[in-house]
């Protein structure tokens, strides 16, 4: 460090009474990783990952079922405006304008127009096997893809269900 940049360091150095301290030489012992510090970081590596990708994937369900119940109420207003302009309520959802139609797991919605229907069967069921819309029933078969009329059976736990004529819509596990 000769001239100009030099003497500027060493001003700096003198205003703020620092002493310069001289560089030691490089030893390799002292700049590497052991084999049990690298084995170290690797094991907290992991535990960290077992921690974060259970939380991840549970915050990736939970945005889907809202997303699920959004859908949900818009296709309801959609049905409430076609049984307005028809007086009747749809045959299926694809009579329906502007309205997503497949599940954020993309399977599409499920409809039933009640009103035309003869007895239960068909329709979904809470724990007494009392249906839960007399209008129509409207869900999403949820993450597994599977569903069957009672909301109680294990493959229908994870629907996202409209219940109660619109009153109620979210999981079947917690109608």
């Amino acid at each position: 460090m000769e001239g100009r940049p030099y003497f500027i360091y060493r001003l700096l150095l003198t205003i703020l009474k620092v002493q310069e301290v001289p560089a030691k030489p490089f030893n390799s012992r002292m700049a590497a990783f052991t084999l049990v510090e690298l084995l170290l970081v690797l094991v907290i590596a992991g535990v960290l990952a077992l921690i974060a990708i259970p939380s991840y994937s549970n915050y990736i369900d939970k945005a889907r079922v809202t997303q699920a119940e959004g859908d949900i109420v818009q296709i309801e207003v959609s049905i409430a405006q076609y049984l307005a302009d028809h007086g009747t309520f749809p045959a299926a959802l694809n009579g329906l304008n502007n309205i997503n139609l497949i599940d954020p797991w993309g399977n599409p919605y499920q409809y039933l127009d009640l009103t035309n229907i003869h007895g239960h069967g068909q329709a979904r069921k809470d724990k007494s096997l009392v249906p839960i819309n007399s209008d129509y029933d409207l869900y999403s078969m949820g993450k597994d893809g599977r569903s069957v009329p009672p909301l109680t059976a294990n493959v229908s736990q994870d629907d996202v269900v409209r219940g109660r004529n619109g009153g109620f819509v979210g999981l079947a596990a917690d109608f």
